[in-house]
């Protein structure tokens, strides 16, 4: 059996040295090498229960890697190594307890830009190839003292190195996209924090749902970078035995305790000395897991339940005290200090916002272009312009009621559209905004104005077809100048309409929930408008004040009708401030269209404003600049 497990180290070793051979040089020269060091880390989270109830998620992890080591982190689901990867790189706030330094130093902004971190979940526009995405990243990670068309080159760099080129063209695609191969979106994820060329690098679970083959190739791949001088941190779940030898350092968890750590080819050596060698040649990290899991297979091959203190106690005696002296004779190279690396040009963000603004501007564009201008929902919006058109064709005043219900129609038609559209824009892009947030790419604020800008053309352009088409068909007021009001007096709704949306979305974050809650909130407007209710007792009548359909609504009737005109009436003519929907509104006059125009330019900036705020907290961590 030893001679069986020493046969499967040996040709892992032997691949391992063949990968080396074969490996690119991926330099790493003028970047600071960084040691990582975590003493004895301890999290604790409040329970759902009751807030005086803690439960400890990490306890007393301890560890080092150092520049040119790549460190496993194994062991079940629910073991805490996605939290201590979480932790290690500055992304975990809450009650965190012990000691992580980087070079001896604390987190902070410069280690951050120095620092990459893959999530588990390939997070990427479906839309744009893979060029395209770490193009925009280079564009918008790599600072000012960089050109555009060095960045561009850094881009195209990384592509090559981890062998992207054939797929560099091809888009990303998604779910219900179909797009490159998950091995090659993992390597597109890679190759976004490998733009920066950092010294430390975290990746979650890099080869889940990925096969065997194209899990070899990704830690291949990251074997080769930690051997240009990075230090790399994983979690990864059941690696094969091949796999296992690559590893320069393994740590074991157990419901956040430390069962092992020290190098992968000594794991089964260790567990062997106190007890717990495998009775036949497995998969080291299999052998692994079922200990983590309390379980030990004997020499019949049959599952006995073993006492975890057990092992805890046996990993305090053995490892940790040499582990802690050792923390304290590691010597660091390079730049030992933060200002060192702060000098180095890592300053407090990147670029500036204008440059991230118009960048982040034509990345959105050509990822929504499909979404925003497609065939689908233009039919819809022409389809119901000439539907409405032919149902009040070439209407006058002799038919006002009609008339009037056309103009809310128009209300409440641009309610709804702008603001289920601004609805998904948040909640679809949380995710995105987390990661590169998180990773201090750019500044909430140029995002924020990117978005708002990309989405004028689709919110000012179909609304403009459809007035268009509906209005000259409808017979409304044959003048350039009413048209203009109407046209105005909509468009501003249709903005104030994507505020409500974008705030409730921005507030929310869960689409289907702000869905639900923003139909609620605009039908509560559009029956307050005036048109379906027009006698509201008094105890809910202000209901009408803080509704946007209630200023438009009255704003469409000052656009085509004036004090002074006439409608047919059963006596001949009668003023048109006089017809029952119009005088029992109150026709508006100058005073109220113009305090109806200032309350919609309030609502219209407010929403924004709302929303802007609310999205704050996206993506805040540890030290976030």
């Amino acid at each position: 059996m030893d001679q069986e497990m020493a046969d499967i180290e040996s040709q892992a070793i032997s691949y391992q040295a063949t990968l080396h051979q074969r490996a690119p040089d991926i330099s790493h020269k003028g970047k600071c090498p960084v040691t990582l060091k975590f003493d004895d880390v301890i999290y604790k989270i409040k329970t759902i229960k009751t807030k005086e109830e803690e439960k400890v998620i990490l306890k007393g992890v301890t560890g080092i890697v150092e520049p040119g080591e790549m460190l496993a982190m194994l062991g079940p689901s629910g073991s805490g190594k996605t939290t201590l990867l979480t932790a290690l790189g500055g992304r975990l706030g809450g009650r965190l307890f012990g000691t992580i330094t980087y070079n001896g130093q604390p987190f902070s902004n410069a280690i951050k830009r120095n620092t990459g971190f893959v999530t588990q979940d390939d997070v990427l526009y479906a839309h744009l190839t893979v060029a395209e995405t770490l193009v925009f990243t280079a564009l918008l990670r790599l600072p000012n003292s960089v050109t555009k068309e060095e960045k561009v080159e850094h881009a195209e760099a990384v592509i090559h190195q981890l062998g992207l080129t054939k797929c560099k063209d091809s888009i990303v695609g998604g779910p219900s996209i179909r797009g490159v191969s998950g091995g090659e979106r993992k390597r597109v994820s890679i190759g976004q924090e490998m733009l920066i060329n950092p010294s430390l690098l975290f990746l979650d679970e890099p080869t889940s749902g990925l096969d065997s083959t194209t899990a070899q190739r990704i830690v291949s791949t990251l074997w080769d970078l930690a051997s240009g001088g990075r230090t790399i941190v994983m979690t990864i779940h059941q690696p094969s035995s091949r796999l296992f030898y690559m590893f320069h350092k393994v740590l074991l968890l157990s419901e956040g305790y430390p069962l092992y750590f020290g190098k992968g080819s000594d794991a089964i050596q260790y567990f062997s000395n106190i007890g717990f060698a495998p009775t036949i040649a497995m998969n080291p990290s299999d052998f692994l897991l079922d200990l983590a899991n309390g379980v030990y297979s004997d020499e019949l091959n049959e599952d006995h339940v073993i006492d975890k203190p057990q092992l805890i106690t046996a990993y305090k005696s053995n490892i940790e005290a040499q582990l802690k002296a050792e923390l304290q004779k590691i010597s660091y190279s390079g730049c030992k200090t933060q200002g060192e690396i702060q000098d180095r040009g890592f300053r407090k963000w990147p670029t500036s916002w204008s440059q991230q603004f118009f960048v982040l501007l034509r990345r959105y564009l050509k990822e929504k272009k499909y979404e925003s201008f497609s065939f689908l929902r233009i039919c819809q919006i022409l389809l119901t312009a000439l539907l409405a058109g032919l149902l009040w064709y070439k209407s006058n005043t002799s038919h006002l009621q009609d008339q009037i219900g056309l103009l809310f129609f128009l209300c409440g038609f641009w309610s709804f559209i702008p603001l289920y559209q601004a609805i998904h824009t948040f909640p679809e892009e949380v995710m995105m905004l987390e990661k590169e947030r998180s990773s201090g790419m750019y500044r909430l604020s140029s995002y924020f104005m990117s978005r708002m800008v990309a989405e004028l053309p689709m919110e000012l352009i179909l609304p403009a077809i459809f007035l268009v088409i509906t209005y000259w068909m409808a017979g409304l007021k044959a003048n350039v100048v009413n048209f203009l009001y109407t046209l105005l007096s909509l468009l501003l709704h249709v903005l104030v309409c994507q505020g409500i949306g974008l705030a409730i979305g921005a507030i929310v974050l869960h689409q289907k929930s702000a869905t639900t809650l923003a139909s609620v909130i605009m039908l509560c407007f559009t029956l307050a408008a005036g048109f379906y209710v027009r006698h509201m007792p008094k105890f809910i009548a202000w209901v009408k004040y803080i509704s946007n359909a209630y200023y438009i609504y009255q704003l469409l009737i000052g656009s085509q009708y004036h004090i002074g005109e006439t409608y047919p009436c059963s006596i001949g003519q009668c003023p048109i401030e006089e017809f029952p929907t119009i005088k029992e509104m109150g026709f508006p006059d100058f005073h109220f269209k113009t305090v109806a125009v200032l309350v919609l330019v309030i609502m219209l900036i407010g929403y924004r404003l709302v929303a802007y705020f609310a999205l704050t907290r996206v993506g805040v961590t540890k030290n976030l600049a």
